[in-house]
């Protein structure tokens, strides 16, 4: 049997930081948000108790939505439509128009006491948001200056369902927990590749891919066999098919070398 034991080296673990900041439009293409100080993430879960005849006989927890605060001292410019600011000709902005919907990416790192900050990260997907802009106070310089940081309310509609899970608009991948391949197939979907736009993935995509990841396996015979789940493999015809996302070298015009997907 075994034994507790405390203190034990690189059990030591802890988050910080947030980085990678990447805004989805609704009819654009993703953008990198520079200068993103912070999100702060609310959880309005309710913890509401049942009585009958003066006992208590269960505690249930209801879950709620999430919310949140965005934190940044800039902004992309296509964030402007998001919170309700319009855009004429470049150069004219109409503000207290209707806010557009958004979905937005991070990155919070992972740590521990052997590897510090090198350990990992976890990206952080959210959907389906709406931002209600803070107050914001304007003053005469001084001596010195400082940047003015920007912060919003956020909130979201959950959208990601399916799958025998509760509706939701925050999904979260963590690097230490995932295959190299995996991990940088997600990227790839994410922060785009040179051939294809970022984006967000469905949750159907998500597990697909961490369930079992795509692999491509030599015969040592001049062929080769394709084992991905069945959105990564598209049969075309009844001899030929298609495998989405694998990594491709060409070496001539005829010829090219293929290696596990990612």
């Amino acid at each position: 049997m075994t034994v507790l034991a405390w203190d034990q080296p690189g059990e030591k673990k802890y988050q910080a930081g947030v980085d990678r900041g990447v805004l989805y439009l609704p009819t654009k293409a993703a953008v990198v948000w520079n200068g993103l100080l912070g999100v702060e993430e609310t959880f309005n879960r309710e913890s509401k108790p049942y009585y009958l005849e003066g006992q208590k006989y269960l505690q249930y927890q209801v879950g709620g939505e999430f919310e949140g605060k965005l934190r940044a001292f800039t902004y992309p410019d296509e964030f402007e439509e998001m919170d309700g600011v319009y855009t004429k000709n470049g150069g004219l902005f109409i503000h207290d128009q209707q806010p557009k919907n958004f979905s937005l990416s991070y990155r919070t790192k992972l740590g521990n006491d052997l590897e510090g900050l090198e350990l990992g990260y976890r990206i952080h997907m959210l959907y389906n948001l709406q931002a209600i802009t803070d107050s914001r106070s304007y003053s005469t310089e001084g001596g010195q200056s400082a940047p003015m940081a920007f912060s919003w309310t956020i909130t979201s509609t959950p959208i990601v369902q399916g799958w025998g899970y509760k509706a939701t608009a925050h999904l979260s991948l963590k690097s230490t927990d995932l295959t190299p391949d995996t991990l940088a197939y997600l990227e790839g979907i994410l922060y785009g590749t040179p051939g294809t736009a970022a984006r967000l993935p469905t949750l159907g995509e998500l597990i697909a891919r961490v369930e079992k990841p795509p692999t491509i396996i030599d015969n040592g015979d001049g062929t080769w066999t394709a084992s991905s789940p069945d959105s990564d493999v598209t049969l075309v015809d009844a001899t030929t098919f298609q495998v989405t996302g694998a990594d491709v070298i060409y070496l001539n015009e005829d010829t090219y070398q293929i290696t596990t997907t990612g």
